[in-house]
């Protein structure tokens, strides 16, 4: 991308590549006096550093941090759209993804066919090489994430959740983590309170509007959401209570360059595109003239 804007008209100096480590790189951008404004995607724990950081000279701060996105299945929803964008969220870049649905809260009376037709579809999903054509999950992104992914399979089985598939060690090397699926979870248990950051999905069954709209709650995230319904006034009533930035409606995932990302509590500060991006990286002067 450096070398294509290199071609194009831009001035010397608008863009620049800078390589290197948070600790080094980003801390100093974030400390610098003449840096006005840092935007982040990353995580919480180093978006809070980059806030510390930025009282050096109070720059402007926007942070796209973690996630634990509720996704809400009722009764009365399209279960074939349902179930196949929760198997596309939970494994789309292999879980590395700050919104992915990676908790399915699926209502009581659908539970069982929910979960079993999902566990058949997440099993067709092919694991290897990124370069092939039908592969659906490629490797994570270093061999302490995926040793952290499998960790953290670990602590749901030891936790009691109901493994339905998955949590096998890859053994044909590269640094793959099979489709995982969790069923039973409570949430409290760790795979559903903290973001993993792999191909791992918990199923938490609810009871009603209330119920799930506590439990969808019940994080310190609060990136995404999404709502499965036939019945409109609902699927308004449950997305207006979720307390996430961006919540979808009978789909999961789709964007556009004018509806804002960012999140609530824990997933950040500000957000990216639309007008509130605009506003993110402008100021606001006010001038009175007499004449």
């Amino acid at each position: 991308m450096a070398e294509l804007l290199q071609e194009t008209d831009l001035p010397p100096g608008v863009v620049n590549v800078l390589p290197g480590f948070g600790t080094t790189a980003g801390a100093a951008l974030a400390l610098h006096p003449d840096v006005d404004k840092i935007a982040f995607t990353g995580s919480t724990i180093t978006g809070k550093s980059i806030v510390q950081a930025a009282t050096s000279n109070l720059k402007k701060v926007t942070l796209e941090l973690g996630g634990k996105s509720p996704n809400v299945i009722f009764p009365d929803a399209d279960l074939d759209r349902a179930i196949e964008a929760a198997v596309r969220t939970f494994c789309l870049n292999s879980g590395q993804v700050c919104s992915a649905g990676t908790r399915l809260f699926v209502h009581e009376s659908i539970h069982d066919e929910v979960a079993e037709r999902l566990t058949r579809i997440a099993a067709t999903y092919k694991v290897g090489d990124p370069l092939e054509a039908d592969t659906k999950l490629g490797p994570l992104i270093s061999a302490k994430q995926r040793d952290r992914v499998m960790s953290y399979i670990d602590s749901g089985q030891a936790a009691g959740a109901t493994l339905r598939m998955g949590a096998t060690p890859w053994t044909r090397g590269g640094y793959f983590v099979e489709p995982t699926v969790f069923d039973c979870v409570t949430n409290d248990m760790r795979i559903a309170r903290e973001e993993i950051f792999g191909p791992v999905l918990s199923i938490i069954p609810f009871k009603d509007e209330d119920d799930a709209v506590f439990k969808g709650n019940d994080s310190t995230y609060g990136l995404s959401a999404a709502v499965w319904t036939r019945d409109v006034a609902r699927a308004h009533k449950v997305a207006r209570a979720l307390k996430a930035g961006r919540v979808w409606i009978n789909t999961y995932g789709e964007t556009d360059p004018v509806m804002p990302f960012g999140g609530f509590k824990q997933s950040g500060w500000g957000r990216e595109l639309g007008q509130a991006s605009i506003d993110a990286y402008t100021q606001v002067k006010a001038v009175m003239l007499r004449m």
